[in-house]
């Protein structure tokens, strides 16, 4: 992912934090030249200080085939806002886009205890419904179990971008913060926040 270093998100907790946030992530996987995306729901561990990315495909998923013949990658993003040069002070300027993305890459293995990634999934997502998942018929939930492959992916790198108007003059970005914080756009809303957050030298 093209970052410039002003933009580089690079600390650790940030990028685990920003994953288990906006867990609803795309995998991307390549065979014979060809990268294949799916949408899948993610739980973000931390096992010390490796990050570890857990989730399921259906099994007629062919990707449930390739995450174990190439180096997935994982893309956790959202929010992201149009910024209009109406926020800046000179005329001589184009629109843009903020956003903030991390980008992760790593080994796949296969979790042979399904149930297993099946209640972190739950108990992440909806804690409450567990009780209702274990009254179920344990011929149903096997049935359930077998139609998918449960996998993991230990992260060896990872990519973070936080686009924010860093390169912006402090009055352009209180011009964007004002105008977000007040908007009706739940995106623009939350880049706001992250951009009162954040420390620019």
């Amino acid at each position: 992912m093209y970052t410039p270093k002003y933009n580089q998100l690079t600390d650790h907790q940030q990028a685990v934090d920003f994953m288990r946030k906006y867990s609803f992530a795309t995998i991307v996987t390549v065979a014979n030249g060809l990268p294949t995306a799916t949408h899948l729901p993610f739980v973000v561990e931390q096992r010390d200080d490796q990050i570890v990315l857990i989730s399921h495909f259906a099994k007629a998923n062919h990707q449930a085939v390739e995450i174990f013949e190439c180096t997935p990658l994982v893309i956790f993003t959202e929010p992201h806002a149009y910024i209009s040069p109406t926020h800046y002070e000179k005329e001589q300027n184009v629109p843009t886009w903020n956003y903030i993305a991390v980008h992760a890459y790593g080994k796949a293995t296969r979790v042979d205890n399904a149930a297993q990634v099946l209640e972190k999934t739950i108990d992440f997502y909806e804690a409450a419904y567990l009780t209702q998942w274990n009254s179920l018929p344990q011929e149903y939930k096997t049935k359930m179990m077998n139609g998918i492959v449960a996998f993991e992916i230990m992260v060896d790198d990872f990519q973070g971008k936080s686009k924010l108007s860093q390169n912006r003059s402090s009055i352009e970005r209180e011009n964007i913060v004002t105008a977000f914080a007040a908007s009706n756009d739940r995106n623009e809303r939350d880049i706001a926040a992250y951009m009162q957050k954040l420390k620019v030298d």
